[in-house]
């Protein structure tokens, strides 16, 4: 065709060459599409920028639509807003997602890339280590959980993993309830991951008693926090926690 590989369509518009005749058609329609930019072409007037908008060209561009075209798409997670919500602590969130996605270094999953480790808990040294055995299928671990949410949840109370999932996703719950059990939730989960983490690594164990006053403890001191700052639906956030748990 006469057009160099590195050309781009400026310069094999701009530049001078005969049009030919091709036995392929693709080409013919190549040659056909250059003819036509140049009787367009208007050397007098400025080039305008056209962004790209969904499956069309607009003048104007906007951050949002370029955004949605860089990315790929995936159906919205049914948890997302209950692991990354307002007011949540950045490190609670962060474990809780870890451990939603099943990539905590549990040891059934250490167990599958290390034979002959040792999968028992840590914490009752009674079964195996898995996500749903440490939060909160463990003895230990549920006594915990129960210290916290059990007067809050009553005869919808459970241990059970799966269950608390559906449990904290539940947008028609009470709106200081479904905080105050999402944050108790998370802080549960981390306490409990850096506890076993602590135990792995031979440091002195903290005694039940002492883990549940201090998980409570920050609880109560964000829950104090927010009473300070204020939010929509939150007023009297931190009463509700002391009555709801009696």
């Amino acid at each position: 065709m006469g057009i160099r590989r590195g050309e781009t369509v400026e310069e094999a518009v701009m530049n001078v060459r005969k049009r030919r005749m091709h036995h392929a058609g693709i080409l013919n329609e190549i040659e056909a599409d250059i003819t036509e930019l140049k009787d367009k072409h208007c050397p007098s007037t400025e080039d305008m920028s056209m962004w790209r908008r969904g499956s069309g060209y607009k003048a104007s561009f906007s951050t949002n639509e370029t955004w949605r075209l860089l990315r790929v798409n995936f159906t919205q997670c049914s948890w997302s807003r209950s692991v990354w919500f307002v007011q949540a602590t950045p490190k609670f969130s962060f474990i809780v997602w870890l451990a939603m996605l099943n990539r905590l270094s549990t040891m059934d999953r250490i167990s599958s890339w290390s034979r002959g480790v040792d999968e028992t808990c840590v914490l009752c040294k009674c079964a195996p280590e898995t996500k749903n055995h440490l939060f909160f299928g463990c003895s230990f671990s549920s006594q915990l959980w129960e210290f916290l949410v059990k007067g809050m949840l009553g005869s919808a109370y459970t241990n059970d993993w799966n269950a608390i999932v559906i449990l904290i996703t539940d947008q028609s719950m009470e709106r200081k309830k479904l905080f105050c059990v999402r944050y108790a939730f998370q802080a549960a989960v981390y306490a409990l991951w850096r506890k076993r983490n602590k135990i792995k690594h031979d440091d002195k164990p903290l005694p039940l008693s002492a883990l549940q006053k201090l998980v409570e403890k920050g609880v109560r001191n964000k829950l104090s926090l927010m009473r300070i700052k204020g939010g929509k639906g939150m007023q009297g956030i931190l009463q509700y926690w002391f009555g709801a748990r009696l």
